[in-house]
């Protein structure tokens, strides 16, 4: 049977602060030793030392509780009205010993045992209030993300589902926790849920609570519980995006078309001139130009001609804006990185930390430097060495973008920007559309030699000249040698209206 140090009078007297308890606990050894050597009778008070060692127990280190067992023992059988022997004196003295220290050791381990429960739940307190508050984090970042976010089960039901998800398929708050997702998820409900752990994302369609159809983007993971399998989901409604993508799109192929068909109109009124030239010489021959169908044809070449020259005149240039070089380099970073790292090319991006805006559209520009880099991986295939370097700064009033390669360079520059040239892998006109769109911003193409391997430079204009600027003077263009604009001799001027 244990001592009880829970019952309150002696929790009271045994207990306190550490200085109180060794002065109470001196006193009362003091007292008993009083008592033992007052009172002469056959009666040995030396057991009440167990309440002061059970009191200096909780205050003390292991060495000084055995001092002081060691004193109290002393204490005992100096009053101790037994006879002394060495035989029986020497086991008391032993026994006395071990029941003083063994008391103090009980209170030690006992206090400290206290202490550490104490410690433990303060920790376990705080880990529950860390933990109810990342709780409340999280269910708060749910709640309030616009992201659509929620939880299946096994059963691909709903278990959590947010305030997002709810508007998203078009439910009242909580009326979507429990409804199985096959009907607005189908991709969702075929995931396999045993087996392997999913961490990926997938585009499929989705369906709302009316039935409205839209493109969803789905990140999803898949995890088990004690309570069983689990798939979590974060959903975005990409209809817009589809929707803005293909009006981009549509509006990219309606202005390659338009310069397509400009380039094809530039030619064919230049056939329309040489047969105009031989018509003219053939019209000299008075048999030949009394025939019916010779003038015929003359007419034909004329309303031909007409034509295309009306095609050219209805050709109108976009309207640019302020955009920002680095950030459309850093597209087609994105866009031209994973081809390149595959085909073993090395890309060195050469940027400077600032550069000023430029006057531009912006998908343009970025189809153009497309252009450009694709005609530079096809190139460098067959080469050993393999190395693109995008270089941009700022020459004089211009900002030009290098696109460096290591490839077998060009043997007929004059050729270059030429539609339909022949020696083209296909029609010629991927240089031609390129310099199209980047003039129709009243920007440049040029050619750069190299000692080895081929250069292209993109002239832009800042955007901080005149707005109008760019607006006036329609047959003038920047050159990156000079850093301003000057005419470019002999080169038809596509897409300008001229």
């Amino acid at each position: 049977m244990f001592l009880d140090l829970n019952g309150p009078p002696l929790v009271r007297f045994l207990q306190g602060s550490r200085t109180a308890s060794l002065v109470r606990a001196g006193i009362l050894i003091a007292l008993i030793a009083l008592i033992d050597w007052r009172f002469d009778v056959n009666i040995s008070f030396g057991f009440l030392y167990l309440f002061p060692m059970l009191m200096v127990g909780g205050c003390l280190t292991r060495s000084q509780i055995a001092a002081v067992a060691a004193l109290c023992t002393g204490l005992s059988e100096l009053f101790d009205p037994f006879p002394w022997t060495v035989h029986l004196g020497v086991t008391r003295l032993i026994l006395t010993f071990a029941a003083f220290l063994g008391a103090g050791f009980y209170a030690y381990q006992s206090a400290r045992n206290r202490r550490l429960a104490s410690r433990h739940m303060e920790d376990v307190e705080k880990e529950s209030e860390l933990r109810r508050e990342a709780d409340e984090q999280v269910r708060f970042l749910i709640e309030s993300s616009p992201a659509t976010i929620f939880t299946l089960d096994a059963d691909r039901r709903v278990l959590l589902a947010n305030e997002a998800a709810h508007r998203l398929l078009g439910f009242d708050t909580g009326k979507l926790e429990g409804r199985p997702i096959a009907p607005y998820f189908p991709a969702l409900a075929s995931v396999p849920l045993s087996g392997e752990v999913f961490r990926t994302a997938m585009e499929c369609r989705g369906r709302r609570q009316d039935g409205e159809v839209f493109l969803a983007q789905i990140c999803f993971s898949t995890y088990r519980t004690r309570s069983g399998p689990r798939l979590a989901a974060v959903v975005f409604d990409a209809s817009e995006e589809l929707r803005d993508r293909q009006e981009h799109y549509l509006q990219q192929l309606l202005a390659g078309s338009k310069l397509l068909v400009t380039a094809v109109c530039h030619e064919i009124r230049n056939l329309c001139g040489a047969i105009a030239v031989i018509n003219a010489k053939l019209a000299k021959d008075e048999q030949l130009s009394r025939h019916e169908d010779f003038r015929a044809l003359g007419g034909l070449v004329e309303a031909l001609a007409r034509m295309a020259g009306l095609e050219l005149q209805q050709t109108k240039r976009p309207e640019p804006e302020s955009v920002d070089v680095r950030a459309v380099l850093e597209e087609l970073r994105i866009v031209i990185e994973p081809a390149f790292r595959d085909a073993r090319i090395s890309i060195r991006w050469d940027l400077p930390g600032s550069l000023p805006p430029v006057w531009a559209e912006r998908q343009a520009l970025l189809q153009a430097f497309l252009n450009i880099t694709k005609n530079s991986q096809r190139a460098m295939e067959p080469q050993s060495r393999k190395e693109l370097i995008v270089r941009a700064s700022l020459d004089g009033d211009s900002v030009v973008v290098r696109f460096i390669d290591s490839g077998p360079g060009v043997t007929a520059p004059e050729h270059l920007f030429k539609p339909f040239q022949s020696g083209a892998a296909a029609t010629g006109l991927g240089l031609y559309l390129s310099r199209a769109f980047v003039r129709a911003f009243h920007g440049n193409i040029e050619y750069e030699p190299q000692p080895s391997g081929c250069c292209f430079a993109v002239v832009l204009t800042p955007a901080e000249r005149d707005e109008g600027s760019w607006k006036e003077d329609d047959g003038e263009y920047p050159t990156a040698a000079a850093g301003r604009s000057q005419p470019v001799p002999g080169e038809p001027q596509p897409a300008t209206g001229h």
